[in-house]
């Protein structure tokens, strides 16, 4: 049986003409999604980066101002998450996706500039704003994209691109430190904002140049009539969409889409954030008895990440043979969620012993794998509302990110002020 399951999964029956259809949406669509995720991640976790390699100390950072940039940033990514999926109603994604990636890259730019942490502060919440376009916007072109068997995977390759952002962020900011500090003038964080800011635009180009909008919008060059007939035909067909209306509000807001996955990515939002956070470069920076190098600070915890992306990509290729079969995810983080934190908690008793920081680092990278929930749970809230009409795919999606966004809020101020 399960021989025969393999068979099935790899040799799936395509529509003439299908197979080329989906390898011109992997590397056109699928491409752009990924690499700009990539560069959403990378911007945004270059943070930590610089934080750990001479920020801290050339900004003279005190208290809890760390975490409360993460707060600006956080409460700017809430508040984009509306108008940026209510924009995709009026704006191509061709164009709108690009345009916000200029925003971001320029104001990651401008990051090398300030002079003390309350500059950042303004420039975190505005970058929030823009970089809330990708996430949940993507999963919804995905979802217009690809079918409920195709969906997982992919789902699986945009999330781990993102992980990917933040392992060579990490890399990245070694070499800018080791060959540039000091270069005009500048420290090596400052440098770290300008180059990631830089190699962003080039991609925006790209998505300006050749991203196909969705299959009834799409004017693109590369596909023939008779593919945009079949790429509209491979996925449900929706009703056109609902005005804006107090009935629409009160129609996605009692449906068990809204109330349900919203609240399931909420609590596994809060398990994602125990190691999206970047603590363990922040607990390496305080370790009571070990100095560790700039390059210890950047390279370690790029573990983490590189965890996730296998857990990511394994997960969503399984629940994609399982026949979507994605809530068994949800066991998976649970346990390693209380498992990890008890580990922690733990070593945490003696923090001075070698045990200790042996057990602190294994849980920290253990719990790397509950990143494989973002990619599940999403494209499980896509499979789910498939025959639903674009505006409540939309608005679920929409809200199962910011709510789970805003208890990130929470968590920024729960993290001790001692490791900052």
């Amino acid at each position: 049986m399960a021989r025969s399951s393999l068979r099935t999964y790899f040799h799936t029956e395509h529509q003439p003409g299908e197979r080329l259809l989906v390898q011109k949406i992997d590397f056109f669509i699928l491409t752009f999604c990924c690499v700009s995720y990539f560069m959403n991640y990378l911007d945004r976790s270059n943070l930590a980066n610089a934080y750990v390699s001479g920020m801290k100390e050339e900004l003279s950072f005190v208290g809890n101002q760390y975490n409360e940039i993460n707060t600006c940033f956080t409460v700017g990514y809430v508040i984009g998450q509306i108008p940026s999926n209510l924009s995709l109603h009026y704006v191509k994604p061709r164009i709108f996706f690009p345009f916000m990636m200029c925003i971001w890259a320029g104001l990651t730019m401008v990051t090398a500039s300030a002079q003390k942490p309350e500059s950042i502060m303004a420039i975190r919440f505005f970058q929030g704003i823009t970089e809330a376009s990708t996430f949940v916007g993507t999963h919804y072109i995905l979802g217009a994209w690809y079918t409920e068997r195709e969906l997982g995977k992919r789902s699986g390759i945009f999330t781990a691109s993102g992980l990917a952002g933040t392992l060579i962020g990490g890399f990245i900011q070694t070499g800018i430190h080791e060959s540039m500090d000091g270069l005009r003038g500048l420290s090596g964080w400052r440098w770290l904002f300008i180059i990631d800011g830089i190699i962003t635009l080039p991609v925006a180009l790209y998505g300006y140049l050749f991203f196909p909008d969705t299959p009834e919008t799409t004017t693109a060059f590369y596909f023939t009539e008779r593919e945009k007939s079949l790429a509209v035909s491979r996925v449900p067909a929706v009703h056109d969409r609902s005005p804006l209306t107090w009935a629409f509000v009160k129609k996605v807001l009692t449906s068990w889409y809204w109330w349900g996955f919203v609240i399931l990515w909420i609590i596994a939002g809060e398990t994602e954030s125990f190691s999206s956070n970047s603590l363990l470069a922040l607990y390496m920076k305080s370790h009571p008895t070990i100095t560790y190098s700039v390059a210890q600070l950047n390279n370690y915890p790029t573990g983490v990440p590189a965890v996730g992306v296998v857990s990511t990509l394994f997960w969503a290729t399984l629940t994609d043979f399982l026949n979507g079969k994605r809530w068994m995810v949800g066991y998976f983080i649970a346990i390693t969620g209380i498992v990890t934190s008890a580990m922690i908690l733990a070593a945490s008793k003696d923090p001075t012993s070698p045990h200790s920081t042996a057990m602190t680092f294994g849980a920290y990278y253990w719990a790397g794998t509950v990143y494989a929930c973002q990619a599940t749970f999403f494209a499980w809230c896509n499979d789910a509302m498939r025959y639903e009409e674009q505006d409540d795919m939309r608005r679920s999606l929409n809200g199962v990110n910011q709510d789970a966004t805003s208890e990130d809020l929470d968590e920024t101020h729960m993290e001790p002020a001692k490791v900052v």
